[in-house]
C-alpha cells in the first residue's frame, strides 16, 4: 500500500458549546506510521494515579469531499493487545479503506494496564465512553447516529463486543444515551470471560456482566466475525457457540473462518504478499456495511492495496 503523506494528525478538542477548535499539528509516538488520521478528538479525560488528568483521543479519518454538516455513516475500532496495551494505529489501515469508501472511520484510544494501569474493565468503560460520545456529538461530526459501527480486534473486539451486550457493566449509574451499535465487525474477538474462557482469572470478580457470551439480547446488533481456525487463543468453538446463541435471540451473525490462520491473522503488513487476509477479510467487511445500508457500491479493496 501506498502510505500517502498528505495527511497531518491535529488534535481536536470540543468547547462547552460543541465547537470544533483546531490546535498547532503535534507529534505522536505513530508519526511514522501511515495512513494518519486527518484529526484527533479528545472525548474523555480520565484522572491518572498521580492526579493529573490525560485526554483520550478518537482519531479520525474523512471520507473524500468530507463536509461536517453531512449524515454519513460511521465506524469505530478498537485495537487489541490483550487488555494490557497496543495502539490504535492498527486499524488504520482499515480507517482509511472505509473511509475511502465513504464512511467517517474512527481509531479510538482506550485505557490499558500499561498505558494507565487499569483492570480490563476500564477498557469497556472507555469504549462505552467512544461510542456515546460519537452519537451525542454525530450533528458536529457530520455522522448519521442511527448509523455507527463498531469494530475491533481480539481484546478489541471484546471491547466492542462488550459495548454491545454487557448492559449492566457501566462506568456510573448515571447513563446518558444508548451505546449499542448499529453493526459489529469484529476480528478475532474475545467473547468468553467465563470460567474455561480467555482472562477468567483476571475478570473473575465480575465475569457475569463483563462476558459478552454471557450477556446477549435481543438488540444485539448485526455482527460479522472473522477466525483462524488454528488460533490458539480464541478456539473455533467459541464464535460457533456465539453464533447459536445470537441465533437464538433472532440476530443476525455471519461467522467466517480462515483455514489455517492464527491469531492476528487478518492485520495489514507492509509485505504486499502478506495482504491477502487483510483483503479477504476487509472485502467481505465491506459487504456486509453494504447489506446494512452503510456503504454503496462494490468493494474496491483490491485496487486499494496496489496503490
Amino acid at each position: 500500500m501506498n502510505h500517502p503523506n498528505m495527511f497531518s494528525p491535529r488534535r481536536v478538542v470540543l468547547s462547552a458549546t460543541i465547537v470544533l477548535s483546531v490546535a498547532t499539528c503535534i507529534a505522536r509516538a505513530d508519526d511514522n506510521i501511515k495512513p494518519a488520521p486527518d484529526a484527533i478528538i479528545a472525548y474523555k479525560t480520565v484522572e491518572q494515579a498521580d492526579g493529573s488528568s490525560d485526554e483520550l483521543d478518537l482519531n479520525v479519518f474523512h471520507p473524500p469531499g468530507y463536509q461536517a454538516t453531512g449524515k454519513i455513516p460511521c465506524i469505530v475500532f478498537f485495537f487489541g493487545g490483550g487488555w494490557n496495551g497496543g495502539t490504535p494505529s492498527q486499524f488504520y489501515p482499515h480507517c482509511e479503506y472505509l473511509a475511502s469508501r465513504g464512511m467517517v472511520a474512527i481509531s479510538a484510544e482506550y485505557r490499558t494496564k500499561k498505558s494507565h494501569n487499569v483492570t480490563p474493565k476500564t477498557c469497556v468503560f472507555d469504549g462505552k465512553s467512544a461510542i456515546r460520545w460519537v452519537r451525542e456529538n454525530a450533528a458536529d461530526l457530520g455522522i448519521d447516529p442511527d448509523r455507527v459501527a463498531v469494530g475491533g480486534g481480539s481484546a478489541g473486539g471484546h471491547v466492542a463486543a462488550a459495548v454491545a451486550a454487557c448492559q449492566k457493566l457501566e462506568e456510573s449509574d448515571k447513563v446518558a444515551s444508548n451505546c449499542v451499535p448499529n453493526a459489529l465487525v469484529l476480528f478475532n474477538p474475545v467473547y468468553d470471560n467465563g470460567p474455561d474462557g480467555y482472562g477468567h482469572d483476571r475478570v473473575k470478580d465480575y465475569w457475569q456482566i463483563f462476558s459478552p457470551a454471557h450477556n446477549l439480547h435481543e438488540k444485539m446488533p448485526p455482527t460479522i466475525a472473522f477466525f483462524g481456525t488454528k488460533d490458539k487463543l480464541i478456539p473455533v468453538a467459541t464464535t460457533e457457540n456465539f453464533q447459536r446463541e445470537m441465533e437464538k435471540v433472532g440476530v443476525r451473525y455471519e461467522n467466517h473462518l480462515y483455514e489455517g490462520q492464527g491469531h492476528g491473522f487478518f492485520n495489514f503488513t507492509a509485505k504486499k504478499s502478506d495482504t491477502n487476509y487483510f483483503v479477504e477479510t476487509v472485502r467481505e467487511s465491506d459487504i456486509f456495511l453494504k447489506s446494512l445500508g452503510f456503504l454503496k457500491g462494490e468493494p474496491t479493496i483490491e485496487k486499494f492495496v496496489k496503490r
